[in-house]
């Protein structure tokens, strides 16, 4: 792949933030970052505490403004879209699986929801049941029993199932950017190794396109075909491909004890 002649799916383009701003905390968090991410990316994020990872999803996400810089989707200039207009494009996963679906509905009611992610809608659900065939084959790729709980109410799902269920409904419009923030990191061993594993099939098969915040060092180097990290509001190591395939947990180690 010629990055040089090939156009970035999104643009970061020397994006600064600034939080607590005109306060003694005021802070400088993303500093000048670029960043360029190409259609079929999954990138694993890696980052001391403080370096800027979440600030950075948000930035894409549009829940923190910037400072100074440019976001392009296609080129096309986002940096002062709305939340609301990026969520037709960008999908997120957040760590708490309590995040990103409504407790009281049903499973199929909150998959339902998602099918009108980013447009208008009434407070009535339409076509619930017809759904309910592609509802049940799309909930057994993840292999936990969700598909046998489509009209449990998610308040009452392990929390296992329920990120599952948050990371469907962020996918089932094939987002143009996925955000999976730390999205296993609240579950135990066997239900993260499980659902990264599922996660993983999923962006493959329908060719997503990803950057996921991970502490995990196996998980990201194991997943993704592009790994940054960033400190101090900065990515100072970038590598893909053949390069990052030859990465060692013991290098990222050796890597990350020399940033201080």
């Amino acid at each position: 792949m010629d990055e040089e002649n090939k156009q970035p799916l999104l643009q970061l383009k020397k994006v600064t933030t600034i939080v607590n701003r005109h306060t003694p905390n005021e802070k400088q968090i993303l500093k000048q970052l670029d960043l360029n991410v190409y259609e079929g990316d999954f990138i694993t994020v890696l980052g001391p505490n403080g370096a800027g990872k979440s600030t950075l999803f948000n930035t894409i996400a549009g829940t923190l403004p910037i400072d100074s810089g440019q976001l392009l989707l296609h080129g096309k200039d986002i940096t002062h879209q709305s939340v609301e207009k990026r969520a037709q494009f960008i999908a997120r996963v957040f760590q708490d699986p309590k995040m990103g679906t409504a407790p009281r509905m049903t499973v199929a009611e909150n998959l339902l929801l998602a099918t009108k992610r980013g447009q208008h809608r009434g407070l009535k659900l339409r076509g619930l049941k017809a759904q309910l065939p592609k509802f049940k084959k799309l909930t057994a790729l993840m292999d936990d029993g969700l598909d046998e709980r489509l009209q449990t109410a998610t308040e009452n799902l392990s929390g296992g199932q329920r990120q599952a269920l948050s990371f469907l409904m962020a996918t089932i419009r094939r987002p143009k950017v996925l955000l999976l923030d730390e999205h296993t990191a609240a579950l135990d061993p066997k239900t993260s190794t499980q659902l990264m594993y599922q996660t993983n099939q999923r962006i493959l098969d329908e060719k997503l396109t990803c950057l996921m915040i991970t502490h995990h060092l196996d998980d990201a180097l194991k997943y993704g075909n592009r790994l940054i990290v960033l400190d101090a509001g900065k990515i100072i190591f970038d590598v893909r491909g053949q390069e990052k395939q030859a990465l060692t947990k013991e290098k990222l180690l050796e890597f990350f004890g020399n940033i201080e």
